[in-house]
This record gives structure tokens, sequence and C-alpha cells, in this order.
């Protein structure tokens, strides 16, 4: 844990203590809220304490997923009623069933969170478990409704986005639980988190607007293998806990130098594939975007993660993400311009 603050000073400099302290102070309750990493501010409020759980940070790129899904089925409509229905499908993926997975993902890691980051709200007591069990059953009973909704809305005779959001709910549990618990493996834990994060609500977004193929489903695992990168990030900053569990990341099985390695080369050359296949189908513009939106994450591959993955993890994530995530776009518009 970070180092605590010096008590403040009983003297006319109270006032200026204070005023320094109070923005890192509201940063940590922030940090807390959104779920991120050492984030240690204390929180009463049972409503708060829920969100945290829910990790709204990571609903961001299943939120973008969705869009990319519609941009690739080459149907979407800027009208009122499409961009409710995409709103919806969004709620669906990120709210409501990300935030039952991370849920779902923090009781079953309460043992190693108790070690790696006892502030976390199970493991410091500020939620019970009967709490944590209704929390988990209400989000997946309301994503699953939505997403029946959806298939309702969008006159599917196969309840395609019911069945993607049960498959990826029981990911997600075999993912945290045992006796599978898919996290144990660094190979397949990651991919699983990798495909759920990029393959998934693409799909959900794509079959909402049009029809889902395989060359789509095939294309997105692929990319998937450059989630898989991503996931590994997340790794560097449990590796203490994950060693003393048993857990088989990347970085416990390799060593934290090749397991970064591992990470970046995967980030790299799926995103690549995946341009190389763009100038096969013929939208060279689009393959060439993205292959400029990759060359700045190397740069941070380069400048931050290869130098010191357990200390500069967050910056590394928050610097090179978004050029990621532009790229998953481009692919998503080159694929809805090519089906025109």
């Amino acid at each position: 844990m970070a180092e605590q603050p010096s008590p403040l000073p009983v003297n006319d400099d109270l006032d200026q203590a204070t005023a320094e302290i109070a923005p890192e102070s509201q940063g940590d309750r922030a940090r807390q809220l959104l779920g991120m990493k050492g984030a240690k501010a204390g929180e009463t409020s049972i409503w708060k304490i829920r969100l945290q759980l829910m990790k709204p940070i990571t609903w961001i790129p299943l939120i973008w997923g969705v869009v990319c899904g519609a941009a690739s089925s080459g149907n979407y409509r800027w009208s009122l009623e499409y961009v409710l229905i995409a709103a919806a499908c969004m709620l669906m993926s990120g709210p409501l069933l990300t935030g039952y997975t991370q849920t779902l993902n923090d009781f079953y890691d309460r043992d190693i969170d108790a070690i790696n980051e006892p502030y976390r709200p199970i493991p410091s007591g500020a939620i019970s478990i009967p709490q944590v069990v209704a929390q988990i059953l209400v989000l997946l009973v309301a994503g699953i409704a939505v997403s029946y909704g959806l298939d309702r809305w969008a006159g599917h005779s196969f309840p395609t986005i019911t069945a993607l959001a049960l498959g990826g709910s029981l990911v997600s549990y075999i993912y945290s639980a045992p006796p599978l618990k898919l996290k144990q493996n660094g190979w397949l834990g990651n991919y699983a988190l990798g495909a759920s994060y990029i393959a998934l609500p693409w799909w959900a977004g794509h079959a909402l607007f049009g029809d889902l193929t395989w060359q789509i489903v095939v294309l997105t695992l692929f990319y998937s293998l450059a989630g898989l990168g991503i996931a590994v990030v997340n790794d560097f900053k449990s590796v203490e806990g994950d060693r003393q569990m048993g857990l088989k990341s990347l970085p416990v099985m390799f060593g934290v130098t090749t397991a970064a390695w591992i990470c970046v080369l995967a980030i790299d050359l799926f995103q690549g594939g995946v341009a190389a296949y763009l100038m096969v189908i013929h939208q060279n513009l689009y393959a060439v975007l993205l292959v400029l939106l990759i060359i700045p994450q190397i740069t941070f591959q380069d400048m931050y993660f290869l130098r010191n993955p357990l200390e500069n993890d967050v910056k590394y994530q928050a610097s090179a993400q978004p050029f990621l995530v532009l790229g998953m776009l481009v692919t998503g518009l080159a694929l809805g311009h090519g089906a025109l």
C-alpha cells in the first residue's frame, strides 16, 4: 500500500495543508468509484460501494465494442430510434453484464484481494456477502431481460443477442468460479477476457442492426488475440497474490520481463494481421489508418511498459489503449463499408 500522509500540523498552516490534501482525497474517491487500481479512499454509501464493485472504468471497452459492431453491420442509421436501441445494447453490455462479471470476479477473488487490494469492498468488509450475491443476480437477470428485448426489436427468429448474453455470462462465471476458474490459466483466462471485451459486444452490436456472419465471428475472435495482450497487462498488478494463491498468470509463469514481451507482441501482431486482412478485401485506406494507429501503441510500449511493467501498467493503458480502440472502430467502419 502507498505510504500514508503525515498528520496535519496543529497550527495556522492547517487550512493550507487541508487544501493541499483535498485534491488527492477527491482523486482517490473518484478512482474508487470507477474501480481503478490503487483506490484507497473509504466509502460508506452502500450504493457507491455497489458501483465500485461494478468497476465502471471497465464498461468503456464493451460499450465501444457495441459501436464497432453497429458500424460493421453497415445498416446503422442516425435516427432517434436507432440511437436509443444502441444505448440499450450498451447498457446491457456495459453496466449490466460487465457489472455482473466484475462483481462476480470480486466475489470469487476476495481471498486474493485480501492480499493484493485489501481496501476492496469485500475484503474490507464494506459490503456483506449476501448483498454481493444479490447484486450479482440482479445484474444478470436485468442483462438477460434487456437482451431479449433487443431480439424482439430486431425481429430475430432465433434470439441471437439473448444467446450471446447467456454465453457471455457463462464464460464470465467459469472465468472466475471454481472448479474451472479459467483465470488460473494465463492463456485460456486472458483469451476469454480478451474475447469478452472485443468479440462479444461486437457481435451483439452487429447482430442488432445486421446479420451476424461467420466472417465477422472469425475476424473478431482473431482480433481478440490482441485483447489477450491487453488482458495480460492487468496481471502485473497482482503478481504476488497470484503466486501465493497458485494462479498461473503469464507474469507468474514466465516472469515479468518475458510476460511483458508476450503482451506487447500479441497486441501488435494481431492488429497487424487485421490490417493485412483489410488490404485483402481492398479496404486499403482503412488498413493504412489502422497501421498508423498501431505505431503510437508501439511507442508507448517502449516508453512505459517494457521498461517497467509493474510501475507503468496503468500509465501505459491510459496512453496506448485509446489508439487500440480507435483501430477497432476503423476496422468496423471498413467492414461496414465493404458490406454496402
